[in-house]
């Protein structure tokens, strides 16, 4: 009797200790799929970001991981993914992806729609295409869908502007986005910044200088382009070109002339170039181009609107090359600094 009763202890002891190793061995296998880092890179790389666009599903998610060799064992945030159900759950986004993460964190981030923003800065931009493309580097939008969004009939007329003026409608700053922001979200966001940017104090003086706001901003592109070293003295270039057209004159402004051209390479506008037949020739036609030259910075619309009073109406660049410009009232002093700068730049072999 004591004999079976010994076996049998050793029996249950052994069915008691299978279990325990079993579990033991369950629970561990739980632990590495679900808490043990599996995300891994090089150890010159501190961060990593995936895009994941608005179509794709978790094939395409887990190629993404696959491609920039994200995981330790891909088999295991499947097996995750699938028990989270975020293989249904995929949320489009940019997403920063920490070099010590587990299948938990990951897929807890993934499935959470918690992406990271993206920092855009446009500034030195001429043209509604070329700041299309530059923001389709941090968003999902293409370049032509922003394009799109920005000319569309319905949004200028609206909003009272034209597809030359539009571009005024960019405030140079820093932005925040998500990656995935639409063309028309995007769109909605630089009308807000930009009625935002248009306060009272900066209506009212656009009011008082008899300028529309897409008019400040044309100007003030003219201001940036002839004057892009000393910010000081930018009042002084706008009430020279207010003077002008409060005289009804030609602004007769060689950036618009190099606008017009579309040769930007150009560094000295000969007589030739003033006959071009374009609408942003302002040595052919009187007042304002049709819209700005360039997305103008705030320093300059605000150069615009708290222009300088002065009686000057010429301008040209200092002959001793510091960026500053030799200013006239009359046209006889005009020529004498003109031909100083010219003899400068014939010195210095600038013929073009």
């Amino acid at each position: 009797m004591s004999k079976s009763k010994s076996s049998l202890e050793r029996v249950l002891m052994f069915v008691i200790l299978s279990g325990i190793v079993g579990v033991s061995y369950f629970a561990f296998d739980l632990y590495k799929k679900i808490l043990k880092i599996n995300t891994s890179f090089g150890d010159d790389i501190k961060e990593q970001y995936i895009n994941i666009q608005s179509d794709d599903d978790f094939t395409d998610v887990i190629a993404l991981l696959e491609n920039k060799d994200l995981l330790v064992d891909v088999n295991s945030f499947k097996w995750v993914s699938e028990k989270k159900n975020y293989i249904n759950n995929i949320k489009a986004g940019r997403y920063f992806i920490n070099k010590n993460m587990n299948n938990n964190d990951l897929v807890n981030l993934l499935r959470s729609g918690r992406q990271s923003p993206v920092k855009v800065t446009f500034n030195n931009i001429r043209t509604l295409g070329e700041v299309s493309s530059k923001l389709s580097e941090f968003l999902e939008a293409d370049s032509n869908e922003i394009h799109r969004s920005f000319i569309d009939p319905n949004f200028l007329k609206k909003n009272n502007f034209n597809a030359n003026n539009i571009i005024s409608v960019f405030i140079p700053n820093t932005y925040e986005f998500y990656w995935n922001t639409s063309a028309e979200k995007l769109r909605k966001r630089m009308l807000k910044e930009y009625n935002s940017f248009w306060n009272r104090t900066r209506r009212n003086k656009a009011s008082k200088i008899k300028l529309t706001y897409a008019e400040v901003s044309a100007l003030a592109s003219i201001v940036e382009k002839e004057q892009n070293i000393k910010k000081d003295e930018r009042p002084m270039i706008a009430g020279l070109y207010l003077n002008r057209i409060n005289q009804n004159m030609k602004l007769e402004s060689d950036p618009t002339l190099i606008f017009a051209l579309k040769d930007f390479s150009i560094n000295r506008v000969l007589n030739k170039d003033k006959k071009v037949n374009s609408p942003y020739n302002t040595y052919k036609y009187k007042g304002l181009p049709p819209g700005p030259i360039c997305i103008p910075s705030i320093n300059s619309i605000d150069a615009v609107l708290n222009a300088s009073d002065h009686d000057y109406i010429f301008m040209c660049a200092k002959e001793d090359f510091s960026g500053y410009h030799n200013f006239a009232t009359n046209y006889r002093q005009h020529l004498v600094n003109a031909r100083k700068y010219q003899r400068m730049l014939n010195k210095k072999k600038i013929l073009r």
